[in-house]
């Protein structure tokens, strides 16, 4: 069913890594000096200690260096690098840091993929996606400096619960989150298609942060407000995928890079709500004073097209598996995957092996176990999300709007998610007890450090083999 010649990255379950696969990205242009940055303040983390810390650091010395952290603990690694918990020196401010080795990445071809997520970081500035508060890099090592979640991930959290599952109350929780992320993903034009627990990281009190943006899709988009009298018909799609000159940017492509857009197109990323003054429609043609509906915001980019393997096995879309192109649908799909795992314990194709498994996807219906027992609402949703065929699949037009408007989110206050209660908080982290232990103050110790602990999916046996077809 799959085409052998196409990109893949998939991955397996269980311990975060990814499978050593063949990919097709080409190499990009890079220099290979030193170099530092810090990102432009976002405003959603206003009066954050780390932001100062950042900038403190930056204006005694100039600039930010791997030299400038203490290494405390590798919380994790991936297929493209790894994540270690870090302290800013002299500041008593923590971070989670990835590091990735260019030559392993240049030899494996995924120096774009490295490239891809540092430019979706830096765009971001959205409560439950993360903030980048420096990136850098040396001679051997890119690095990115981000926000340290003390609540691991979902996966892991999930599997602490009785019987292993979600509540259905927790599980809105912390879907609405995701949906509201992945709606400013879809709305800067960007396909995030690696949703899973293991991607979603608990914060200290309690709410999530989406992460891991190296597989992820971008394209141009033109999110506007639509009347909801309106906002179901085809004639009325207002995010279709174009560049600043009205041309369309999409088409079938066996390559990601084609339909990048440049970050600095910043007009592409941010909604046509106000016309000009002259133009300006007033509330009332939007319905909002004569007791109409509100209107919509569309931004769903549903005429982008990848060729890409890229995923989770278990989250494998239908039309990714079968190799005819996808979009921004490939996200709802994997939304759904997302709330039944969270309130089963399982996702619902799983099969014995990977092969199995994308067979499954392909070819059974959804089922859904007898226990636990899950709501008339949530199984209607997770049933409209799980549609085979992308066009026919719940939000393929209308994206996050037509979710938020299921039943299953009644209930919920949508401009004040972040103020709900979250249905667990993780234990504060004991920051002192990294302090006793012995670490480099050398102007190189940090690297050496992180050279000994660079570890691959060549050397290390607890990457699973990927089988496709």
């Amino acid at each position: 069913m799959q085409n052998h010649n196409m990109n893949n990255s998939a991955k397996g379950r269980g311990n975060q890594n990814e499978s050593n696969n063949n990919h097709v990205h080409t190499d990009v242009n890079e220099s290979s000096s030193s170099t530092n940055a810090a990102p432009v303040f976002r405003p959603h983390t206003g009066g954050d200690s780390r932001w100062e810390a950042i900038n403190s650091t930056i204006s005694r010395d100039r600039e930010i260096g791997l030299s400038h952290f203490k290494l405390l603990k590798r919380l994790g690694y991936g297929d493209i690098g790894s994540v270690y918990l870090v302290e800013l020196k002299g500041t008593n401010t923590f971070f989670a840091m990835k590091v990735m080795d260019k030559a392993s990445l240049a030899s494996r071809n995924k120096l774009l993929r490295a490239q891809t997520e540092r430019e979706i970081l830096v765009l971001l500035d959205h409560p439950f996606l993360p903030t980048l508060y420096s990136y850098f890099e040396t001679e051997k090592f890119y690095c990115l400096v981000m926000e340290f979640c003390s609540g691991g991930n979902l996966h892991t959290l999930r599997q602490k619960q009785p019987n292993k599952h979600f509540t259905e109350e927790a599980t809105r929780f912390f879907a609405s989150q995701i949906l509201l992320a992945l709606e400013y993903l879809h709305m800067l034009g960007i396909v995030y298609r690696d949703l899973k627990p293991e991607n979603v990281l608990v914060r200290d009190e309690g709410h999530i942060m989406l992460s891991d943006f190296d597989l992820s899709l971008r394209c141009s988009v033109n999110p506007t407000l639509v009347k909801s009298s309106s906002a179901h018909g085809s004639n009325t799609m207002a995010s279709n995928t174009t560049n600043n000159h009205g041309h369309n940017t999409s088409g079938t492509t066996e390559d990601d890079n084609v339909v990048h857009t440049n970050t600095n197109q910043t007009s592409n990323f941010f909604p046509r709500i106000l016309p000009s003054k002259k133009n300006r429609k007033t509330k009332s043609d939007f319905g909002v004073l004569v007791g109409g509906p509100l209107p919509e915001l569309m931004a769903e980019p549903t005429n982008v097209r990848s060729m890409s393997f890229v995923g989770t096995h278990e989250y494998l879309a239908p039309e990714i598996i079968r190799g005819e192109g996808h979009g921004s649908a490939v996200d709802w799909w994997t939304f759904g995957i997302f709330l039944y795992e969270l309130l089963h314990g399982t996702t619902p194709f799983k099969g014995q092996g990977n092969r199995a498994t994308l067979f499954n996807v392909v070819g059974q219906p959804l089922r859904f176990p007898e226990s636990p027992q899950v709501s008339n609402v949530a199984r209607d949703l997770i049933k409209g999300l799980l549609v085979k065929e992308p066009h026919k699949r719940i939000a393929y037009r209308r994206g996050a709007t037509e979710i938020k408007q299921h039943p299953f989110f009644e209930g919920v206050n949508w401009a004040l998610v972040r103020s709900a209660v979250p249905p667990h908080v993780p234990e504060p982290v004991d920051f002192s007890q990294f302090a006793s232990k012995e670490s480099g103050t050398g102007p190189n110790s940090s690297e050496k450090k992180v050279s000994g602990n660079k570890k691959t999916s060549s050397t290390d046996p607890s990457y699973a083999d990927f089988e496709y077809f």
